[in-house]
């Protein structure tokens, strides 16, 4: 039986030969993941039960990273449980403050999931690490804490949907514009617990950050999981950052996909997400103009060092607009130390930028750039819902990093050629 990458990574993690789509199956994980929020959901499912250990005290991750450093008491008592339980429990991922990263940043760079993985993890965007070529998806806290007792998920086998990407991608266009693209034109369902997979030419064009922030956002077209077929700049990738043994998947050439695009990216232009979905997109040629009050750079989405240098190469020997607030968030401390060695502080906070340490507190409105009503912000995360970064009368547009600097230097959503021509 022809397979495709996410069921043969399945497959072996069930113990089968084959296995197809709707088939419901009893997989061995090698990652669980929580954080700051869904982790002590799952703690107390697990202590409800009457557990007493975890299934292996190197395969589960917890990181605080959506409300630190704490932004009140609620936060500091979410964290004080995960802290308590980890040592407990002797978990040997745990990543406070001064080590913690964006959790879907901070797992790839210190190579704790790589090829062939299984991974689940208590939040939706747990889809990043399919960029490596394994099967990685989000579950509920109560799904976290049956895995961190057993090692095993329950998963149905998703269908797949082949994405073949061709052509060189133009300057300005990253993995955040191949992503919208793609969002907008199947819609946040056209991929319903659908394995969404990345083949083709095009990958030759694409570094392990486009690939990180396009599976990153699979969940936001409504797909299980994303993954990426496994070539030389994936495996560059997992030698340089993990000593795991991994294992690649190639789909069988009969595999069977419930529908395939052909995606050209030399065609494809910079792309915004406007208010309240991710799939309400339109080229940077189509926006018109639309003053801001907020930009956000950081996120699990575009917080790693290519969107760093980017937004520094257009914020260089610029200003911020007056009338704009931009907010630069390195994704972990080591992405945070190489932005200091390159001198890009400098350039952010010379152009008027305030730069802070790793979190996810603007994405989800939870602190460190909270909206106001009738505000717009710019921002390189991956949600733009109502009320998703703060007042339910704010607006979120959600870019690319390139476009997200510029629209800080304007006061509106701009071309990074616009900004670069000056």
């Amino acid at each position: 039986m022809a397979m495709t990458m996410t069921q043969k990574i399945l497959a072996r993690a069930a113990g089968l030969k084959n296995v197809k789509p709707g088939q419901l199956i009893q997989a061995k994980v090698d990652m669980v993941l929580g954080n700051d929020i869904t982790a002590p959901v799952a703690i107390k499912e697990f202590e409800k039960a009457g557990l007493e250990k975890v299934f292996h005290t190197d395969k589960i991750a917890l990181v605080p990273d959506h409300f630190t450093p704490n932004k009140d008491i609620k936060s500091a008592e979410q964290v004080k449980m995960m802290r308590e339980f980890a040592r407990k429990m002797e978990i040997m991922n745990f990543f406070e403050v001064g080590q913690m990263g964006v959790e879907h940043a901070l797992l790839p760079e210190l190579g704790l999931v790589t090829a062939g993985d299984v991974v689940i993890g208590a939040d939706s965007h747990t889809c990043t690490y399919g960029a490596l070529g394994a099967f990685s998806t989000g579950t509920g806290s109560t799904d976290m804490a049956a895995a961190m007792a057993t090692g095993e998920v329950w998963l149905k086998v998703p269908e797949a949907i082949r994405f073949h990407l061709i052509g060189k991608p133009s300057e300005w266009v990253s993995g955040k514009d191949i992503i919208l693209h793609i969002i907008g034109r199947t819609g946040v369902d056209g991929c319903l617990y659908k394995s969404m997979e990345f083949t083709g030419d095009g990958l030759d064009f694409l570094t392990m950050d486009d690939r990180f922030t396009i599976a990153n956002m699979a969940i936001e077209a409504g797909a299980k999981n994303g993954i990426f077929e496994v070539d030389g700049e994936t495996l560059k990738y997992i030698r340089e950052h993990s000593t795991k043994p991994y294992e690649v998947f190639q789909a069988d050439e009969q595999a069977e996909y419930v529908r395939e695009y052909t995606i050209d990216l030399s065609k494809l232009e910079p792309t915004v997400a406007f208010p309240h979905l991710p799939e309400n997109t339109k080229t940077i040629s189509e926006v018109g103009d639309i003053p801001i009050h907020q930009v956000v750079i950081g996120s699990c989405t575009n917080g790693r060092m290519e969107d760093m240098r980017i937004a520094a190469k257009i914020l260089a020997g610029r200003k911020v607009h007056r009338d704009v607030r931009c907010i630069v968030i390195p994704a972990t401390q080591r992405i945070w130390k190489e932005c200091m060695k390159e001198g890009l502080f400098d350039i952010f906070i010379d152009a008027g930028c305030a730069v802070s340490t790793p979190t996810c507190g603007p994405c989800l409105g939870g602190h460190m750039g909270i909206l106001a009503a009738g505000e717009r912000a710019v921002s390189t995360t991956n949600r733009n819902f109502v009320g998703r970064m703060g007042h339910v009368n704010s607006e979120v547009y959600l870019a690319s990093p390139a476009i997200a600097a510029a629209s800080a230097v304007t006061g509106r959503i701009s071309s990074p050629d616009e900004i670069m021509a000056l």
